[in-house]
């Protein structure tokens, strides 16, 4: 057959089959090569010819003849590849799943949580084998995560309210997340840092001398991603209050200010409350107990000591505050907000689940 002309045979497609295969070549997370061949099969049903197939498609022509008569003999499973000889399963169904509820819903009777050896041994499949289930179901029995329940009463309405100025921030007024990061250790490391290399990271001392700490108060601005900071030697009231100060200072008076804070003391001294009963346009939003990641500033926190502090050897108090003050300044710079994108309801659907988990496990 000359390969201009059309093929020896149509192909005809049902309404059914066409709109599958429309399906599967508008899918942007289908595999590439059933996406191709989705394609060549409605090119075919169109009356294109084999070359014209293959030119678009930007495949061969035999590759094109072969997935037509795929289609042909076998329809849509056709586009699918057929399966591959090879070595058959050593272990059923049954047996992984029973390696699975052992590792999710038992300890072992001497530790905490099971390895990769303890399980072979309790179930008698290799190591190399349970290493592989694990990997392919995402069981971790080795690591764990930190989390802590909110018991404050108004919890809903809290999460509802600060959530509501995330994403819809009030006009003509300034969110700011406010918080504290106390006890900042000025740690000097007791030799030099070992500079990283081709094939070997950077290397600090385990050990370290203290020359005191200091406290940084910031304010990040949500809908800009600045901050307002200072460091302080202390953490009371007073230092809050300074700090309040500091912030009235900076925001236009024509603005009204929505200050989101935690239940920390300091925010509930009568000292602070009378200060702002005396400015009106300062409104609070306090987050619910034991709920601190809803203060996005906890987030520019971890910022600042993984990429100022943590890896820094500081001589002097002073020191370490001129590094944090430069931080600043140079984050500012080119400083945008953080993308909060969670809503109140998805919140709270993940608090539920993980309070039912919970419920579930408990004796």
């Amino acid at each position: 057959m000359p390969r201009g002309r059309a093929a020896s045979f149509n192909l005809v497609l049902t309404a059914t089959e066409r709109t599958e295969l429309e399906r599967i070549r508008r899918s942007p997370s289908m595999p590439a090569g059933l996406v191709r061949r989705a394609d060549i099969v409605l090119r075919s049903a169109a009356g294109e010819t084999h070359r014209a197939i293959a030119e678009a498609v930007g495949i061969s022509l035999p590759l094109v003849s072969h997935w037509r008569g795929r289609f042909r003999d076998h329809r849509l499973a056709g586009l699918y590849d057929a399966p591959r000889p090879g070595r058959p399963r050593t272990h059923d169904d049954e047996e992984v799943a029973r390696l699975l509820r052992t590792a999710l819903r038992t300890k072992p009777k001497d530790a905490t949580q099971w390895t990769v050896r303890s399980m072979a041994e309790k179930t008698g499949i290799s190591k190399s084998t349970v290493q592989r289930y694990f990997a392919l179901f995402g069981v971790q029995p080795h690591r764990t995560r930190h989390f802590k329940l909110s018991n404050d009463p108004f919890f809903v309405e809290k999460v509802r309210d600060i959530v509501g100025l995330y994403l819809n921030p009030p006009d003509h007024a300034l969110v700011l997340c406010v918080d504290e990061k106390s006890q900042i250790q000025a740690l000097e490391r007791t030799q030099p840092i070992l500079p990283m290399g081709l094939g070997y990271v950077e290397g600090v001392t385990h050990d370290y001398k203290r020359h005191g700490t200091t406290t940084l108060f910031a304010a990040l601005d949500i809908q800009s991603g600045e901050i307002l900071a200072q460091c302080k030697r202390r953490h009371r009231h007073q230092e809050f209050l300074a700090f309040l100060r500091h912030i009235d200072a900076s925001v236009p008076v024509t603005l009204d200010v929505h200050l989101v804070l935690d239940n920390y003391g300091t925010h509930r001294h009568p000292r602070v409350k009378a200060w702002l009963a005396r400015r009106p346009r300062y409104h609070l939003h306090f987050t619910p107990t034991y709920a601190s990641w809803l203060n996005q500033v906890e987030r520019w926190f971890g910022v600042i000591t993984q990429r100022a502090i943590r890896r820094g050897s500081f001589r002097t108090v002073r020191e370490l505050v001129q590094r944090i003050e430069l931080f600043v300044s140079r984050y500012n710079q080119s400083a945008a907000p953080f993308a909060w994108t969670a809503t109140a309801d998805s919140i709270l659907q993940k608090v539920s689940r993980i309070a039912q988990a919970i419920n579930g496990t408990s004796h």
